[in-house]
């Protein structure tokens, strides 16, 4: 089976219709109603053209996915040659982007990128970690683990978004119908630590990400003697 970046149907045409077209179409239908309401069919109608027609220009809902997926990744932040500042900068563009693009972080978790534009991201990331140390393998762990702190970040903040639209509850109204409950929990003294989480200060979804990205980028550090 091919990979999708090696055929030359997915280059641009010139006719009214294009890959483009089609993709920011998709990506803008997944934006806004998630992947579930992503269809061919679904595509064709928002384009006025007939699903027949798609496929001359993409193969499956497969590889449309895989084009949006791709396609989203087209900017980075530039870099400036300090490891710290390169690594913090790339996780908080994957959490913004991850964010704005709802769909990216789930689809992400069950397929493999190798588009360009995913690519050049990757280059990028390892070469941020560069002067963190010369071990190619050690920058990619150090990526790695980072990508993986911003998509377990991003996906508990999509739940909870996700909660909110289930229930119609705001964040404050579910605080205020849980705090009858979590007071009697404190007051029991059978919880202390759990009593201290409750009773610390109250921080946003960015402030706790940003906490918990500094002792990641910390202990990525302490670990490498080019990063202390």
């Amino acid at each position: 089976m091919s990979l999708i970046w090696d055929r030359d149907p997915y280059r641009p045409k010139s006719q009214a219709l294009s890959v483009e077209r089609i993709v920011d179409a998709s990506i803008a239908i997944a934006d806004t109603e998630g992947l579930d309401a992503l269809s061919m069919r679904r595509v064709a109608t928002e384009l006025s053209t007939g699903t027949t027609t798609l496929y001359r220009y993409v193969d499956s809902r497969d590889d449309l996915l895989d084009l949006m997926a791709d396609a989203v990744h087209e900017n980075q932040v530039p870099l400036t040659g300090v490891w710290r500042t390169d690594l913090e900068a790339y996780a908080h563009h994957e959490r913004e982007l991850w964010l704005r693009h709802p769909w990216l972080a789930p689809l992400l978790a069950t397929r493999p990128l190798l588009g360009p534009n995913w690519l050049r991201g990757l280059e990028h990331a390892l070469t941020a970690a560069t002067p963190l140390t010369s071990d190619i393998a050690d920058a990619a762990a150090a990526v790695g683990l980072i990508r993986d702190y911003v998509r377990g970040a991003v996906m508990r903040e999509l739940a909870e978004k996700e909660t909110q639209r289930r229930t119609g509850q705001t964040e404050a109204q579910w605080r205020a119908t849980v705090a009858p409950y979590l007071s009697k929990v404190i007051a029991s003294g059978a919880y202390p630590q759990v009593a201290r989480f409750a009773e610390s200060v109250d921080l946003s979804a960015a402030e706790q990400f940003s906490n918990g990205l500094r002792r990641i980028i910390t202990g990525i550090g302490d670990s490498h003697p080019a990063g202390k």
